[in-house]
């Protein structure tokens, strides 16, 4: 369920008409339901307090700080992947205590600000990077909190570049090696052992594969309590997918209670870092058709919006639905939906149906809450879009319209001879 509504064939986003915020700020651009959110946090929030838990938001799927001060004034840490998500998070308003530092490519700049800002703990992918850490935390005159990100080796099930938990992957530690390198860390004079993380990839739809993840990271887990050690926090990333097209995955509390029927027992936190279950659905890219045009052989349907803007279906070949925002009537063409973007992967929708579109009509493109704006570029030299959050019968500007000046601000021409 969403907020993206049809009143008299006109597309609302909550009692917004998407109409209304074009004719304002222009296209294309993206347009999130606060009703939506508000209404995804609070079911995962909720289902979460089964068990002794902290939610840390995963930030690489949505980035905008309004978005993020929302879950941060609600209670919810975040899970960080870089140096500029820590800087974000921080604008934001969150409590550093509920942060955790994911990834496998930490530079030293990026963990000397992440000691500093005294996060909760770093996600450790491998035993070069713990040195590292170690090295820090000695220089800055701290101890640095860590857990190692174990790689259980299980399939998810889900696309191949989404996919992080099989032993052919680049994130983590392989679990035939989980033992020893809490042995070595802990060894380690400004090293704290404070977790034990697991993390086996995104838009997962069935419940088995994170049963069987945390199944085989159980067992570790009491191995590492068993030789004593202090194993405060479970981390046990996100994961959940979404609706885009005919999929069903489970509801956050199936999810959750099966994780807790798994883990009986447990007296530490458990950490969860959900992303696109809370923000996937909230947001559509809206955008409008340039141009109507046929080879003879096929209808494409040229709209102002591309790949740049919206990456997902040119990446991962993904679904996204795709609507006219004015329901109309009439014949039907088969068309695919392509943008300006001088790429042949430059498309939204393969062989989609609509009624007549025509030049100047609005498309909405639904699902593109997550990894939409944040996976964003200035590919072709076209400035990214603006962010709109709609809250009942208001909307607000996030994130302005990038300007052409904007593309060359930081770029400057050398005195050549």
């Amino acid at each position: 369920m969403n907020d993206f509504v049809f009143k008299d064939g006109e597309l609302y986003c909550e009692q917004v008409p998407i109409g209304k915020i074009a004719s304002e700020i222009g296209t294309p651009f993206y347009v999130y339901s606060l009703g939506t959110l508000k209404r995804h946090f609070k079911v995962f929030d909720e289902s979460s307090k089964i068990m002794n838990s902290i939610v840390c938001y995963s930030v690489k799927a949505n980035s905008n700080i309004a978005i993020l001060n929302f879950f941060f004034r609600s209670g919810w840490g975040a899970d960080i992947v870089s140096g500029g998500e820590l800087f974000r998070v921080l604008k934001a308003g969150v409590d550093t205590s509920k942060v955790v530092f994911t990834g496998v490519g930490k530079t030293e700049k990026e963990i000397e600000f992440a000691i500093n800002s005294s996060i909760l703990m770093f996600n450790v992918e491998s035993m070069p990077e713990l040195y590292l850490i170690d090295g820090i935390a000695g220089r800055l005159g701290k101890k640095a909190k860590i857990a190692f990100r174990i790689n259980p080796d299980v399939d998810p099930g889900t696309h191949p570049y989404i996919s992080t938990g099989l032993k052919k992957n680049k994130f983590g530690i392989n679990i035939k090696y989980a033992v020893q390198s809490y042995e070595d860390a802990g060894n380690l004079k400004n090293i704290n052992i404070a977790g034990l993380d697991c993390h086996i990839g995104s838009q997962l739809t069935e419940i088995s594969p994170f049963n069987d993840a945390v199944t085989i990271i159980k067992d570790l887990l009491y191995k590492l309590i068993n030789k004593g050690f202090d194993i405060k926090y479970l981390d046990l990333g996100g994961g959940l997918g979404i609706t885009y097209e005919n999929e069903a995955p489970p509801h956050p509390s199936t999810y959750m209670n099966s994780i807790k029927s798994i883990l009986n027992g447990y007296k530490g936190k458990v950490i969860f870092e959900p992303g696109r279950v809370i923000v996937g659905n909230s947001g559509a890219f809206i955008t409008k058709i340039v141009y109507n045009k046929s080879t003879g052989h096929k209808n494409f349907v040229i709209v102002d919006g591309g790949m740049n803007d919206l990456i997902r279906p040119a990446l991962y070949e993904a679904y996204h639905e795709i609507v006219q925002v004015v329901k109309k009537r009439g014949s039907k063409i088969k068309a695919d939906v392509v943008g300006p973007v001088c790429e042949s992967a430059d498309f939204f929708g393969r062989d989609r149906i609509f009624n007549l579109p025509e030049a100047g009509d609005l498309m909405a493109i639904f699902s593109a809450g997550a990894y939409g704006f944040s996976m964003s570029s200035n590919y072709n030299s076209r400035p990214r879009v603006p962010e709109i959050l709609v809250d009942k019968d208001r909307f607000f500007t996030i994130r302005q319209r990038e300007t052409y000046e904007d593309l060359v601000e930081k770029e400057h021409i050398p005195p050549l001879n």
